[in-house]
């Protein structure tokens, strides 16, 4: 179900065959047992679908924020969760684009292989959320090394992840011209950095979704592992940000297709009152709804991408992609819980695990406020309200 764009056809076959050797009960028993999808995240990696945006001088496959949307989209279609190993595919993008060569030949061959995961990023504080530009964790030059103090919270795939992209304040907030600037990104070697400074301890959350709260005390990082210019890092942050968001969206249209199809499927063969649901317009037109909703934030994610691979600016429309497919995801999520009735609670028929796993993209990677305030602001010249 849903048109899909022929020119992604044999990625789309490719990853769906994948898939089908992690079947639904595999995801749920991850899920009850709070664990980590090891295996599949293997299978991707050593598939080359992880390293898409990876150019191919560096061992990836050099496509486009378009293909690896779809890879996305049809991991979450196939009814598992992205969010184990997204961050592999948007985080790399600082280091790809900002790292200097030498950084770039260290690191991108082994993170292609799977030799190396580059699954977090390092930017949410506890005291300050979304307004970034108030981090208190810092990084201070002593001769070789930068020296870490401070607090994240909300860092996903840490414990599964070799490497982290790092923003901390190398410039004091109160010595800078403008709030953006003083802030600095680094490479941190999860494995050095783990009891030798760095802190990691775990948040159990309503998905099962592996992320931390993390505590830095003297860190240690050596100075070839700061990425791009001193105090430059917002900068190269928000880069990664728009491939994020649009990346996010696709997952959120592939939950969407997945939750209409098992809905549809349902109403057509579950019998009450000697017909099927499927009969009734009140099954009938919150799934029709849902489907043409999720069909138009397919079209706004292709959008963003055309724009982010031609180079051209696409903050606005990774935003609005972003929304409109978080939204359509929940939307039909509902739809689909409700045509189930009590059957969609039981953990057998994976409603309610996907059901919880589409909810987080309304509030994370940024809250739906934050994108109507983005839109209003910088596309429609409303003063800002922040």
């Amino acid at each position: 179900m849903g048109t899909s764009d022929d020119r992604f056809q044999d990625i789309r076959d490719g990853v769906r065959a994948l898939c089908a050797a992690f079947p639904d009960e595999y995801f749920r028993k991850i899920d009850e047992a709070r664990g980590y999808p090891d295996a599949f995240v293997d299978a991707l990696t050593k598939a080359g679908w992880l390293a898409a945006l990876i150019p191919q001088e560096y061992g990836g496959s050099g496509l486009g924020l378009a293909e690896a949307s779809v890879i996305m989209e049809e991991i979450n279609r196939c009814g598992g969760n992205s969010g184990a190993c997204h961050g592999q595919m948007y985080n790399m993008g600082t280091l790809l684009r900002h790292g200097s060569e030498a950084q770039k030949r260290e690191f991108l061959p082994r993170i292609a292989s799977g030799e190396l995961r580059l699954q977090s990023m390092g930017v949410t504080e506890p005291t300050t959320g979304t307004d970034t530009t108030k981090l208190k964790t810092t990084a201070q030059r002593k001769g070789d090394r930068y020296v870490v103090n401070g607090q994240k919270v909300w860092i996903s795939r840490v414990l599964h992840s070799e490497l982290m992209i790092l923003l901390a304040r190398t410039t004091p907030f109160a010595d800078v011209k403008r709030k953006s600037d003083g802030m600095s990104i680094f490479i941190v070697d999860l494995h050095q950095a783990i009891g030798k400074g760095l802190t990691v301890r775990p948040i159990a959350n309503m998905v099962n979704h592996e992320t931390n709260e993390l505590f830095f005390d003297a860190l240690e990082i050596p100075a070839e592992n700061l990425i791009g210019e001193e105090g430059k890092g917002f900068k190269y942050i928000l880069d990664g940000l728009n491939a994020e968001r649009t990346l996010i969206a696709a997952e959120c249209i592939g939950d969407g297709y997945w939750f209409i199809d098992r809905a549809a499927k349902y109403a057509n063969e579950r019998i009450v009152f000697d017909r099927p649901i499927g009969k009734n317009q009140g099954v009938q037109f919150p799934l029709a709804e849902a489907y043409i909703e999720v069909e138009a934030a397919n079209l706004m994610r292709y959008r963003a991408c055309e724009l982010f691979d031609a180079h051209l600016p696409c903050g606005a429309e990774a935003n609005m992609a972003k929304y409109l497919a978080a939204k359509a995801s929940w939307e039909a999520a509902n739809a689909c819980l409700q045509t189930y009735g009590g059957f969609g609670f039981a953990s057998e028929y994976d409603i309610e695990r996907k059901f919880r796993e589409t909810r987080l993209y309304q509030v994370a990677p940024i809250s739906t406020n934050l994108i109507l305030s983005y839109v209003a602001e910088h596309v429609l010249g409303l003063p800002r309200s922040f």
